[in-house]
């Protein structure tokens, strides 16, 4: 735990909040793209700990949560016909259909699995020829090349019962729509190490010049994310607008080639829908046509399931960065991790869910809040109010 622990330092974090107040003089808004940035920061209180002219916000950097409601009806329409073994991990069993949740279709006999790695539910069609698999491929860039090579692997292995069921976004296309809305607060961007650990960072220069932003890739540890928040702070003052890699041990600007060519051959770039944000041009992957066969929608003929959002769940506006989970009057109360209105109070990197498990329940943290473990930072010190 050596490497981790250095990245958890309280002195070293002390310094940079010492430097970030130093530095700023007027307030500043910070979106973080990560949800697990988001976790992290809640976790520390990092959020509590920066200078009040220092706000971050809270964006659509969750996978599970940004999986739109059709797509969850149809892996659930999927998941419930006899024939399908359905694969997912596990934070997408308890994400809200309609009118139910995979958890639901697996009680009522549906063959539903927690597989850990796409390879897995690739083992498992070898495994079993009979029936047909479908594995539900989510996430952002960086789960994609592992999705991308099991679907690769299947028709190498001539796996005709293997399929994905396939929900990619992509974020640079998201960060062009958050600063076009008009009510964008947002004056710079903390952007997900591991997005760009395997994407590189050819994508956001553009963005950076085009929106006049900062953008420091992150990485996800107490230390990362205030040195990113120290840079974008030097850059906002001296009103500078450009890309910075604060995630050196994992980040190359070229990305990972090897990932990047596998995502080439077996998906193309697409329109996606967001749940809670809605369409937004070129914001994802699809099969290409020569993997069309291993497309679920296609294979299941469930392309045509149209949905609407509940009105009662306010997660499109958290994710936006709009509100914070504890404005929604459903938060905590109607909704809780086990009786989800939305994703976000579901998936691990849900914002909701953040809120929730370490307490923020008006807001603050609460006096109860656990210390939390395994972080060298002491607890008075990384989360005041607890």
């Amino acid at each position: 735990m050596k490497y981790i622990d250095e990245f958890n330092d309280p002195e070293l974090a002390r310094r940079l909040l010492d430097e970030i107040r130093a530095t700023v003089t007027r307030p500043w808004a910070l979106m973080e793209v990560c949800g697990g940035q988001t976790h992290s920061i809640i976790r520390h209180g990092i959020d509590q700990l920066l200078p009040e002219e220092v706000e971050l916000i809270h964006g659509p950097g969750c996978p599970v949560c940004v999986t739109p409601l059709e797509v969850i009806d149809k892996a659930l329409e999927i998941a419930a016909r006899p024939e399908v073994i359905f694969c997912s991990f596990g934070d997408m069993l308890r994400v809200p259909g309609t009118d139910r949740d995979l958890f639901r279709v697996k009680g009522e006999g549906g063959d539903v699995r927690v597989v850990y790695s796409p390879l897995d539910a690739l083992q498992l069609a070898r495994q079993n020829p009979g029936r047909q698999v479908v594995f539900f491929a989510i996430g952002f860039e960086t789960t994609a090349p592992a999705n991308a090579m099991a679907v690769h692997q299947a028709r190498r292995l001539g796996l005709d019962n293997f399929s994905l069921l396939v929900s990619h976004v992509r974020v640079p296309p998201a960060i062009e729509a958050i600063m076009t809305a008009p009510d964008c607060r947002v004056q710079g961007f903390l952007a997900a190490g591991h997005v760009c650990s395997v994407m590189g960072t050819a994508e956001y220069p553009e963005l950076a010049q085009r929106h006049r932003v900062p953008v420091v890739v992150t990485g996800f540890e107490p230390l990362d994310i205030l040195e990113g928040i120290r840079r974008a702070v030097h850059q906002l003052e001296r009103g500078e607008h450009r890309v910075e890699n604060a995630y050196p041990r994992a980040v190359r600007e070229t990305g990972n080639p090897a990932a990047l060519r596998m995502l080439e051959e077996v998906f193309e770039v697409a329109d996606r829908s967001w749940r809670g944000i809605g369409r937004i041009p070129a914001s994802g992957w699809r099969l290409s046509d020569a993997y069309r066969a291993f497309d679920a929608e296609y294979r299941f003929d469930v392309e045509g399931i149209r949905t609407e959002e509940p009105a009662v769940c306010r997660a499109g506006e958290v994710l936006q960065g709009l509100i914070k989970p504890t404005e929604c009057s459903a938060f905590g109360t109607t909704c809780t991790p086990r009786t989800p209105l939305g994703a976000t109070m579901v998936s691990n990197e849900g914002a909701c869910a953040a809120y929730y498990l370490y307490r923020r329940l008006n807001g603050q943290a609460s006096p109860a809040a656990p210390a939390p473990q395994g972080s060298r930072v002491p607890h008075e010190e990384m989360n005041p109010v607890g």
